[in-house]
């Protein structure tokens, strides 16, 4: 079996794949894949490939059983360049646009998501920018500028009402952050599915989010970007939110109307936002978002630890003896759900 790594990975776990079985042959070659810009970067600059180089990666693709990661020059191109590709792993948990956009959704070709590899960190996120809203950071911050210490009365998330939208892998992570430390939480997903959440969180079926909101003091929002969840927080539901509310995005952007969101922000309708994903990325330098001192703006960077590829290598590993072996992969991405 040929084992193609298509993004960046440290020596040390590209060894570990190699020696997870002693028939597979790693396909790796640093210089021809993106380069990265911080740890555990995979969507790196791209690099420029001599036409040596160039057949080099046609080669590699070629040969290809299995891949770590898309092809990050072609990847719509991937069945007619790697024809025995049967397998990917993917290194994001979002892939579900990506795989419309490139037609990989009807390839054939098995894909597996890095659902819940960024679970931990992407809910200390979650609990960051809640914790930004409701004690007052941006307050606290203009009044350092001031040099004013002036006592003041700030308020207790313990207690409030947190609603998360979607309870997957990451989702079920941030249900159980805020629970822990004594929100009141209710986790929005379809009724009916299978969900981990502990004991006294309610579940509420996505078709009742507007009975749902206007309890709602922060809300989290952890789906998948699906043709269903595109738009979903629009400006009436934005509206049903109660005045001082705050959201914290670390889906997808285009799960939120930005241009309703601006505008709540600018109004003082909501308290403020905590945002690491957005309808445009880069994030252009001409959004208003960048003036309000009520958003925390993360560059889509909040899942993003030092520690990420030794999870996702162990990951990847588990699923080649999973897959070797026959049996059902972790993370299987559904073409028809999109996630």
């Amino acid at each position: 079996m040929r084992i193609l790594i298509a993004s960046h990975l440290e020596p040390e776990y590209v060894e570990a794949i190699g020696a997870s079985h002693p028939d597979v042959e790693v396909l790796y070659d640093p210089t021809l894949v993106a380069v990265p810009q911080y740890v555990a970067d995979h969507r790196g600059p791209a690099p420029e490939l001599s036409a040596a180089d160039q057949q080099r990666w046609a080669d590699m693709l070629a040969r290809a059983d299995v891949a770590f990661d898309f092809d990050w020059q072609d990847p719509a191109a991937l069945p007619e360049r790697a024809p025995n590709l049967r397998w990917i792993q993917a290194t994001s948990a979002g892939i579900g646009a990506f795989t419309r956009r490139t037609g990989l959704d009807g390839s054939g070709i098995t894909v597996t998501t890095a659902g819940g590899v960024h679970a931990v960190p992407l809910a200390e996120f979650a609990l960051t920018g809640a914790l930004f809203v409701v004690k007052g950071v941006p307050f606290l911050q203009r009044r350092q500028r001031e040099r004013r210490f002036e006592r003041y009365t700030t308020r207790q998330l313990a207690g409030m009402r947190v609603t998360v939208v979607g309870v997957g892998g990451m989702g079920s992570n941030v249900v159980r952050t805020f629970d822990a430390i004594g929100a009141r939480v209710t986790a929005v997903g379809r009724v009916g599915g299978t969900y981990e959440l502990p004991d006294g969180v309610e579940l509420s079926d996505v078709d009742r989010l507007d009975e749902v909101l206007p309890g709602t003091d922060v809300l989290v929002l952890c789906t998948a970007l699906t043709p269903e969840t595109e738009n979903l927080i629009s400006a009436d539901r934005i509206a049903l939110l109660p005045d001082g509310a705050a959201i914290v995005n670390i889906s997808r952007g285009q799960v939120v109307d930005e241009d309703a969101l601006i505008e709540a922000l600018r109004s003082g309708k909501l308290g403020g936002a905590a945002l690491d994903v957005f309808r445009e990325e880069p994030l252009p330098a001409d959004s208003p978002l960048w003036g309000l001192d009520n958003v925390l703006i993360s560059p889509h960077s909040a899942s993003t630890v030092e520690s990420e590829n030794a999870t996702l290598t162990a990951l990847f590993i588990e699923n080649l003896a999973r897959y070797r072996a026959g049996g059902p992969l972790l993370n299987r991405f559904d073409a028809e759900r999109g996630y």
